[in-house]
């Protein structure tokens, strides 16, 4: 008999602690669902219960969720910054709550609504970039002249013997595509005339512009190639044409004609880029020329490289 009560007392104990343990789980579930105790100082929804009448369990500023600074307080002051996970425990109460970065708990936000500068990770390598240098990306190179977002070549492209004469509108395009760049407009050109060498007259400064200074080659007033466009005639077709082709066909259901063949026109004399020079540094504007015809040129090139800056194999 003396076992047996030492054995129901220690099952009573564990019911005892089991209850416990119940209990404070659903006072945390509660708590979530109530904030803390705030609306009205109540521990339930229903009338007559425990905390719904004056001077009930949570309704007088002594209560349990109605002074200022208590747990529960409608005010935002409850940090729960010691509970610890528990085995098989679910909900925010279950985690720490903290200011700074810990792990397996919850991060509060600052009083202006943002994480601290601590919380946000750092990257390895920040300062680069594909294996390059943030300053790399970010300049010129030695042979261009940096105009803030972008750079253009100090010198027209250097064309060599077997270059001579293909340096046309198509060409000097894909050349400068290949070289990673583009070919630039008027306004470029012009907008750049006080910081860039461009071609000129034979008159002009030496030191502010490209001009010709060797007479056995002869000497020659230069223009510069831009990729801005022109039409010397009114219309379409001044803009050039694929054409139609033999063999082509109209539509059978709208009893469409077949359509009569014609020869493509891809580079129209009638379609010119503008040229430009330095004039003095102020820039000027020194005609057109027929897409087909070739000219000095140089490429301009944004800082960040693009995608792809070479010739897929």
């Amino acid at each position: 008999m003396q076992r047996i009560r030492e054995n129901a007392g220690l099952a009573a104990l564990a019911i005892s602690i089991a209850s416990l343990v119940l209990a404070g789980s659903g006072a945390a579930s509660a708590t979530r669902g109530s904030g803390g105790g705030a609306a009205q100082g109540s521990h339930g929804a229903t009338p007559g219960s425990s905390g719904a009448t004056p001077g009930s369990h949570g309704a007088t500023p002594d209560s349990h969720g109605a002074t200022p600074g208590s747990h529960g307080t409608p005010h935002g002051s409850h940090r729960p910054t010691g509970h610890r996970a528990r085995p098989g425990g679910t909900g925010y109460a279950s985690y720490h709550v903290s200011a700074s970065p810990r792990a397996h708990s919850l991060l509060l936000l600052n009083g202006k609504g943002k994480f601290a500068p601590a919380a946000i990770p750092t990257v390895k390598n920040a300062e680069e970039l594909d294996g390059m240098k943030v300053e790399t990306l970010s300049s010129c190179e030695p042979d261009t002249v940096d105009l803030g977002t972008w750079c253009l070549m100090s010198a027209p492209y250097p064309l060599t013997n077997t270059q001579l004469g293909q340096n046309n509108y198509f060409w000097a395009s894909q050349k400068c595509v290949e070289l990673g760049g583009y070919l630039p407009t008027a306004a470029q050109l012009i907008g750049a005339a006080k910081r860039v060498r461009l071609e000129s007259t034979i008159h002009d400064s030496p030191l502010t512009a490209t001009i010709d200074e060797d007479p056995s080659v002869g000497l020659k007033d230069q223009r510069e190639m831009t990729s801005t466009l022109v039409t010397t005639v009114a219309g379409s077709d001044a803009a050039g044409s694929e054409g139609v082709s033999v063999g082509s066909t109209g539509n059978p259901r709208t009893s469409e004609p077949n359509p009569v063949p014609l020869p493509a026109n891809p580079a129209p004399a009638t379609l010119q880029y503008v040229t430009v020079y330095s004039n003095g540094t102020k820039g000027g504007f020194a005609g057109s020329e027929p897409v087909s015809a070739p000219e000095n040129f140089r490429c301009a090139f944004n800082k960040v490289p693009g995608a792809i800056d070479k010739e897929e194999s």
